[in-house]
């Protein structure tokens, strides 16, 4: 399935086929956090390495307040999309929020807790070569 320029768009109807390949729910994503003004942006291709998911994508938001905004709004995003079984967990701290949407995790952290976590470096020096890591403008 492709996404369309306007399925970032809160106004996009939900899909009645639940089935979306990794790439789609990537991108979306992807959009979600950019419009969330999330920073740092980095995603992890995992797929063939591991069988947790496809990707991994890593963001930064400014403040408790700011993580727990990027992580609603890209839930919210996920769902009304039509995307099935997405799990959300660290809300109540907000200073590193997982988001599960089956292919593809989400990590949205506190500057300071994703320096001292570093799990994108883990990452790719977990693969081999550290191949898989694009990082986002």
């Amino acid at each position: 399935m492709a996404l369309s320029a306007a399925a970032s768009s809160p106004a996009t109807a939900p899909v009645s086929d639940a089935r979306f390949d990794a790439e789609e729910i990537l991108a979306l994503a992807l959009a979600r956090l950019e419009d969330d003004k999330a920073e740092d942006i980095v995603s992890i291709e995992l797929r063939g390495k591991t069988t947790i998911a496809d990707y991994m994508v890593v963001a930064s938001g400014r403040s408790q307040r700011h993580v727990g905004a990027i992580a609603e709004h890209l839930v919210e995003a996920l769902k009304e999309r039509g995307v099935k079984g997405v799990r959300i967990e660290g809300m109540p701290t907000c200073d590193w929020v997982l988001i599960d949407a089956s292919d593809i995790i989400v990590h949205v952290f506190q500057p300071e807790v994703r320096g001292f976590y570093n799990i994108e470096k883990m990452w790719s020096a977990a693969l081999p070569g550290g191949a898989g890591q694009m990082p986002r403008d």
